[in-house]
């Protein structure tokens, strides 16, 4: 390859590491192609981002890139695999569903997620629990509504005991 064109790869993959929050290496080499495209599939469904690199061209593209990434330059061997993604769990449950399928590949190498490192497979348990922006919003919105839903609700039951009560005299006379 050209140094020309390794230099456009290398640049290509930068541009999409700054394009999403979070990234996940995978070690997809042992998949066939149906399990390739059904991976690839399952991907596009989730709104996640495949690409397949080389390693020395990702490690070249991460040290373009603010910030240090050295700890994952340790996961760079063998055939690596990049999940991008802006959801920080998305990836980490699909490959625990395609796990769960019976398959052994494809295995977490490391994840860059929240300006946090994982690195080794054992990290997918966590890394599938961990909550979406969006969904700390929502648990935070929620949070919030719980006290003004509590008072509307007791006024509420007030209100109506209240009514029971003035009907009943009424009645009574």
């Amino acid at each position: 390859m050209k140094k020309e064109d390794k230099a456009l790869i290398i640049n290509q993959i930068a541009e999409t590491l700054k394009e999403y929050s979070c990234f996940y290496l995978a070690e997809t080499a042992g998949l066939d192609a149906a399990a390739t495209s059904d991976l690839r599939r399952e991907c596009f469904k989730d709104g996640i981002k495949l690409m397949v690199v080389k390693n020395t061209l990702l490690h070249k593209a991460l040290e373009t890139l603010e910030g240090d990434y050295s700890e994952l330059y340790p996961a760079l061997k063998g055939s690596t695999s990049i999940l991008f993604c802006n959801t920080g769990n998305a990836p980490a449950k699909l490959l625990k569903r395609v796990k769960k399928d019976g398959q052994t590949l494809p295995e977490l190498k490391a994840a860059y997620v929240e300006e946090t490192f994982y690195l080794g497979a054992d990290q997918l348990e966590t890394l599938s629990n961990i909550k979406s922006k969006s969904e700390l919003i929502a648990d935070v919105v929620a949070l919030l509504q719980s006290p003004a839903k509590n008072v509307v609700s007791a006024l509420t039951s007030g209100g109506t005991k209240l009514h029971g009560i003035l009907e009943t005299l009424s009645n009574k006379e």
